[in-house]
């Protein structure tokens, strides 16, 4: 009989078949583990924000034909993803300009339900089962409808 194991964690020790006590192990991750897994995260934050596919503001105004001032307004706006960088300003990836993807951003963010960058860039570049394992970003790329990735968003953001 299967039996779901976390129904069963304990801090108690529990008896086992012959009458003997066995101390259950513990459920909750130690300070050093999770401090491992916040320095992995960082790591990756700082991995991601140093890609080849980042661009700074002016970068990002120049391939849009705009100011860096627009660019700054539509991050805050939720118009386009920004990545607080390290240093200073924002990074953002390059794909984004791309026209299929442009004119989503600002509906995912609606229905992720977030004004996180981070999250967003999570669910675009993270692969879906529902699209066969592709992320949305190759999806929409390979000719995935806006709306089929925007229901993933809005079914995700829920």
């Amino acid at each position: 009989m299967l039996t779901n194991s976390l129904t069963h964690l304990s801090a108690f020790p529990e008896a086992d078949t012959k009458g003997k006590t066995t101390a259950k192990a513990d459920p909750y991750a130690t300070a050093a583990q999770s401090a491992a897994v916040l320095r992995s995260g960082a790591e990756f934050r700082k991995n991601r924000i140093a890609a080849a596919d980042m661009l700074t503001t002016d970068e990002a105004a120049e391939l849009a034909g705009v100011s860096r001032v627009t660019i700054n307004a539509w991050i805050k706006q939720g118009r386009c993803i920004g990545i607080s960088n390290l240093r200073r300003g924002f990074k953002l990836p390059k794909w984004q300009f791309e026209p299929q993807v442009f004119e989503l951003i600002q509906p995912l963010f609606e229905a992720l339900g977030t004004t996180d960058s981070w999250s967003l860039l999570a669910f675009l570049e993270n692969s879906q089962e529902a699209l066969d394992r592709r992320t949305p970003l190759v999806a929409l790329e390979q000719g995935e409808s806006a709306e089929r990735i925007l229901q993933l968003a809005k079914a995700e953001g829920h």
